[in-house]
């Protein structure tokens, strides 16, 4: 029977989503100058204010409020109107020392048995129903976000926009589980005021309709038939939408998980990634799984799979490895049988993990607005400064958990 299924996104302007910026920001300062710093930094924003909380072990250090005035500009949160501005909001840090009791159980004098940063269960997951394996409602609810902020900074086409926004794709699926059409997209997007609240909603759903849905059709022919003349648009539901970013709500660092995982498709195992070092395997085993479940789908394994890793605190070897291809396995084997296979083939110990998807690296920031997975990796050269004018330029490969490159490994364990 065919059904429908929604997923949804935020911009970079979302106050949830400005907090795991200025996380990941931290983070990515810290590795910049002391690779092994140990980092979980939570960021609170409301009117006007930032507030920097958690704990560090490191031998740097940082003018933390100039890193989090410099993500609240670049996000776009530059005008005094929107009661929350990057040179005018009062910034708190209240960042400590890590709890020596959590390091003894991650530390180790042989790295290979570096224990993992915390329990927990981790997943990754993977589709062939797109070109980068993502699931296809959250992958059009992204691209949405990021060409209304394209939009936004061009500043011609659409001239009101601000930057809080949040988008919404449902999809129509067949009996077979492939999506025929878009059903209804929502979005909410910020704006400056206007005289009249009538001509104002009609202008903004007409721009949405007649000049950002046409830029995402241009950019994406592979779903162009999925657009049609019967979708339900959403355009600003409520109506003014003026009030927005840290002073319509505040906002927290990790409180968008499913948004920055799959959209609600296979699992999340509830631990978020932001303002995390590799250390907590929240982030890199969570980032591990997905870069097995993507080139078990591109060999051709199945056409959609599951994969699941846990922890004990403290303890390298994973707790077990757990794999759901949901029927459509290509293999003849059971799904136990494939994880055995999977274990042979990727080390899940946390330093391995490191290694292999080089976590060590200021990475982070391009991953903590528009989802973590279904990215491009890409090399890039990034410039940090520290108090004392110093310098460091590094140049990092970004998103390596995307990388095809177990493909033929796989191919050859498996007998494809």
């Amino acid at each position: 029977m065919a059904y429908l299924f929604t997923s949804e996104s935020v911009s970079e302007g979302h106050p949830d989503k400005v907090a795991d910026q200025i996380s990941d920001a931290l983070i990515d300062n810290f590795l910049a100058f002391d690779a092994d710093s140990k980092v979980a930094c939570e960021t609170l924003v409301t009117t006007g204010q930032v507030i920097l909380a958690g704990e560090v072990k490191s031998n740097t250090y940082l003018d933390v409020q100039q890193i989090a005035r410099d993500v609240i500009k670049k996000i776009g949160y530059t005008k005094s109107e929107y009661m929350f501005e990057a040179n005018s909001c009062g910034v708190l840090s209240a960042i400590h020392e890590q709890s020596a009791d959590i390091n003894q159980g991650v530390d180790r004098k042989i790295p290979e048995e570096q224990g993992a940063g915390d329990q927990g269960m981790m997943f990754g997951y993977a589709t062939n129903e797109t070109e980068n394996y993502m699931p296809l409602a959250l992958d059009l609810s992204h691209k949405l976000l990021k060409e209304l902020a394209a939009l936004r900074r061009e500043n011609a086409a659409i001239t009101y926009l601000r930057p809080d926004a949040k988008s919404q794709v449902t999809l129509e699926y067949s009996d077979d589980n492939v999506p025929v059409r878009i059903d209804a997209i929502v979005i909410s997007t910020q704006h400056d005021d206007f005289d009249e609240e009538t001509a104002m909603l009609a202008k903004i759903k007409k721009d949405i309709i007649e000049i950002l849905i046409p830029r995402i059709i241009a950019k994406n022919p592979e779903h162009a038939h999925l657009f049609n003349d019967k979708i339900n648009y959403h355009i600003n539901p409520t109506g003014k939408f003026v009030i927005g970013g840290p002073h319509g709500d505040t906002g927290l660092t990790g409180r968008k998980i499913i948004v920055d995982t799959y959209g609600g498709k296979g699992a999340h195992g509830g631990g978020a990634f932001s303002g995390k070092d590799p250390s907590k395997v929240d982030r890199s085993a969570a980032y591990a799984t997905r870069h097995i479940a993507k080139n078990l789908v591109a060999a051709g394994v199945a056409d959609e799979i599951l994969v699941q890793v846990s922890y004990a605190i403290g303890v390298a070897e994973p707790m077990g490895i757990f794999i759901e291809t949901y029927g459509t396995s290509k293999v003849n084997l059971t799904n136990g049988e494939i994880a055995k296979k999977v274990a042979a083939i990727f080390d899940m110990r946390p330093y391995f993990i490191e290694q292999r998807l080089k976590l060590r690296n200021p990475i982070y920031s391009e991953t903590a607005a528009y989802g973590h997975m279904g990215r491009t990796p890409e090399v890039v050269t990034k410039t940090f400064s520290a108090p004392g004018g110093e310098e460091k330029t590094v140049t990092v490969e970004l998103f390596t958990w995307e990388k095809l490159d177990y493909v033929d490994q796989i191919k050859t364990a498996f007998g494809l």
